[in-house]
């Protein structure tokens, strides 16, 4: 069984935004992958303490829903994106279910308090036949530093 781990190198983009992304087996014992970049993308942006931690949770929590949606043997995709204004995550996996992600979770709750904003979204997954690509995207503003 090979894990697969693949990072895309840091590509800056023309209006001051980095990209990063992960490709990581859709298996609960890699969550820890996740939580380490964006703690690390985190701190490099000079976010606050709790904001780490609340993005480090996040992303746990988003990517917890979508390994539990996930088709056997499917790769769980991050791609950051930092700018000025913040980061956001959007973590995608290919599933058998057409529906999603439950809004009316406890899961869903703790993942809305932790972010600004969350949002989730299924369409036809192009590379497998009668697949769903289901997408949860979430962003955290940087909190002013007094």
């Amino acid at each position: 069984m090979s894990v697969e781990r693949e990072l895309a190198s840091v590509e800056p983009e023309k209006s001051a935004t980095n990209l990063v992304e992960v490709r990581i087996a859709a298996e609960p014992a890699q969550l820890a992958v996740m939580r380490a970049v964006v703690g690390d993308l985190a701190m490099r942006a000079d976010y606050d303490v709790d904001s780490i931690a609340d993005l480090r949770l996040a992303v746990d929590e988003a990517c917890s829903t979508l390994i539990r949606l996930a088709a056997p043997a499917a790769t769980l995709v991050c791609r950051f994106r930092s700018d000025d204004h913040g980061l956001s995550v959007t973590a995608e996996v290919s599933s058998d279910d057409a529906f999603g992600p439950r809004k009316d979770t406890f899961s869903w709750r703790v993942l809305s308090a932790l972010a600004d904003d969350v949002s989730t979204s299924v369409e036809s997954d192009p590379t497998a036949n009668g697949s769903h690509l289901v997408r949860i995207e979430l962003t955290k503003g940087r909190t002013a530093h007094g």
